[in-house]
């Protein structure tokens, strides 16, 4: 797990270990990153199924209710296999993006 961080976005770039494990490395090390948006980026893994990034919806969850954005970066999962709440782009372009929207939102206090 590689984490950069810049401004108020950090980058959680994972390359080897399962998605469980990153998980439970993300909900370790939280506490630290839990001010800053937030993105994973997933575009190193081979093989991604949708109940791997299911695995990302607890945590997704209570950072968005903490009006952050969580975004994951994957090309290899369909969008309508997906729950609403997580947010999947296949470009860190896109999460950068999304990113900005969102805090573009969230000062006009939507």
């Amino acid at each position: 797990m590689i984490i950069d961080n810049n401004n108020n976005i950090t980058l959680v770039t994972q390359e080897k270990a399962s998605i469980v494990e990153l998980v439970k490395k993300l909900q370790i090390i939280y506490q630290r990153y839990k001010n800053d948006n937030i993105i994973v980026n997933l575009t190193s893994l081979k093989t991604l199924s949708t109940s791997d990034v299911i695995e990302f919806l607890e945590i997704s969850n209570q950072h968005r209710k903490s009006k952050h954005s969580f975004v994951i970066v994957t090309d290899q999962i369909e969008e309508d296999k997906i729950p609403d709440e997580l947010i999947i782009v296949p470009t860190l372009q896109e999460a950068y993006d999304i990113i900005e929207m969102e805090e573009i939102e969230r000062d006009l206090g939507f």
